[in-house]
């Protein structure tokens, strides 16, 4: 099947070593990180039968591997970006998921042009972590748009799912810390109750660089943090827990 899928310049397939499935990269422009992977094992208690929506899908690393984690019925990606919507739809034909997963390219903003209210069970999200014009700014413009708050706010991510979900519908984010509170504030606002937190470390002596989060909208008010999550050991090497989610254990 491979041999079909036409690669563009500086792209390549890559194994993502979990049921075969694989996805197509640009190594000059954004590549997926240990963040899209965590948050797939972090969300891959959605139910069976749950119709989801990936915000913001990028090269669709999210859906990709809940196809494979989860007994999920549907998931549809978002994706702002022309090419890389393009480079995602690619990568579900490679791996034969063109009944399960399905790429929209607009911006979040405009779901509401293409689905009903109350649709979904399920949401996940990677959304930019800066806001526009803060920190180092990158000259290429798809690494940009996927880290800084240009097409749309974290508000505008928290507002659509807020629309997009079902009563009780499941809400999973990836974020940095040091934006926690603008995460949970406004989750709150927009009734997603914050019901799971886990903090992601590099190893024990590091500062958090990554948050886990999930949320139920019009839940009540109770929340657990997980046990941490490190993704080194002492020696430099990833920890068990690191390893079964790369499915090297």
């Amino acid at each position: 099947m491979e041999e079909n899928i036409n690669l563009k310049e500086n792209e390549r397939i890559d194994d993502l070593e979990y049921k075969g499935l694989k996805i197509i990269q640009n190594k000059e422009e954004f590549c997926f990180g240990i963040d899209s992977i965590l948050l797939s094992d972090f969300a891959k208690q959605i139910k069976k039968g749950a119709k989801v929506l990936d915000l913001g899908t990028g090269t669709g690393i999210i859906a990709t591997l809940l196809c494979g984690k989860t007994e999920l019925s549907e998931i549809i990606g978002i994706e702002v970006q022309e090419e890389v919507a393009e480079m995602a739809n690619r990568s579900i034909e490679l791996n034969h998921l063109e009944d399960k997963f399905k790429i929209i390219q607009d911006n979040i903003t405009n779901l509401n042009m293409h689905f009903e209210k109350n649709t979904f069970d399920a949401i996940v999200t990677n959304p930019p972590y800066k806001k526009e014009a803060t920190g180092v700014q990158n000259d290429d413009t798809k690494k940009l748009i996927s880290r800084h708050e240009i097409k749309a706010s974290l508000e505008d991510f928290i507002k659509s799912s807020k629309d997009m979900l079902k009563d009780k519908g499941e809400f999973y984010v990836v974020y940095r810390p040091e934006r926690l509170v603008d995460l949970l504030s406004t989750m709150r606002k927009y009734k997603i109750e914050p019901k799971k937190i886990r903090f992601v470390y590099s190893n024990i002596h590091s500062v958090s660089k990554l948050v886990l989060v999930q949320g139920i909208k019009n839940a009540r008010p109770f929340l657990k943090l997980e046990p941490n999550l490190y993704i080194y050991d002492e020696n430099g090497n990833y920890t068990e827990e690191i390893l079964k989610i790369y499915n090297k254990k």
